[in-house]
């Protein structure tokens, strides 16, 4: 299995990076896309949809919804502004849970949170990309979610004791949660001096850096919450001993969105 991930890992990692820095506009828009879609298409297994007809419709019709967004720019405030309200439930969501999941259990409003969370997800990377700095923008969120991931997993093995959320991810503890914050606020705090960032600035950088830990957080636990709802281990087997799309970007859904709100904050 180890073997099989880092032979994934190895093919991935340059798609990625080369669809990131080598395309732009249409290109890039596109290939993002193929990623959301492919996710949709897992989502309706999720959402309940057991034919392969329905999944693919599903992915279809997200398909023709990042199109229309696409085509008009003007939607995207619209779109980040619902990423951060669908989050801000979700957080309430997974706290609670399984007490209040009779709210989302039916199918239709699974199908409707799945749009919440992919739709936003490629209007964010649309967004950043167009920045100025959109390609080191797009790779500083990465890296703040993987530092994330890499902290939780050291910290979680070394002091995991209290549980974050054992009725969603029973492996997941308070204790990987500030390794992994403090992790992405170090690397923070390093791009600040190499960039020479005031203090105020800093201060903010730290502040977003933190806002963002904790919503990656959530994007995984949701979609963790959503897999244990529906019984399913992991997304799909798309991707060789990773699973599915959907179980490798389940943080960045959350944390891109969120990250070009806060963008558009600091320069407004």
């Amino acid at each position: 299995m180890l073997k099989q991930r880092i032979i994934t890992a190895l093919i991935l990692l340059p798609i990625a990076l080369g669809g990131f820095f080598l395309l732009e506009g249409a290109n890039f828009a596109l290939f993002i896309g193929l990623v959301v879609t492919l996710g949709a298409w897992e989502w309706a297994r999720l959402a309940g949809f057991p034919t392969q007809s329905a999944r693919v419709a599903y992915a279809a019709a997200v398909a023709a919804m990042l199109f229309i967004l696409y085509l008009v720019p003007g939607l995207a405030p619209w779109v980040l502004g619902a990423a951060v309200l669908w989050w801000s439930a979700a957080t309430f969501l997974v706290l609670t849970y399984p007490r209040t999941s009779h709210h989302w259990a039916n199918t239709a409003t699974k199908l409707l949170i799945g749009l919440l969370i992919l739709l936003p997800a490629w209007q964010g990377l649309i967004w950043i990309k167009q920045g100025v700095l959109g390609n080191w923008q797009i790779m500083a969120v990465m890296i703040l979610v993987w530092g994330a991931d890499v902290g939780a997993y050291f910290s979680g093995k070394a002091f995991g004791k209290r549980k974050l959320a054992p009725k969603v991810s029973p492996g997941k503890s308070w204790e990987g949660v500030y390794g992994g914050l403090a992790l992405s606020l170090v690397i923070t705090t390093v791009v600040a001096f190499v960039r020479d960032w005031t203090v105020a600035q800093l201060f903010m950088g730290l502040i977003g850096a933190a806002l963002i830990v904790f919503v990656s957080v959530v994007g995984d636990l949701t979609e963790s919450m959503f897999k244990r709802q529906s019984g399913i281990k992991d997304s799909s087997n798309l991707l060789p001993g990773h699973g599915g799309v959907l179980d490798r970007i389940d943080s960045l859904t959350a944390a891109v969105p969120i990250f070009a709100v806060l963008l558009w904050m600091a320069a407004s």
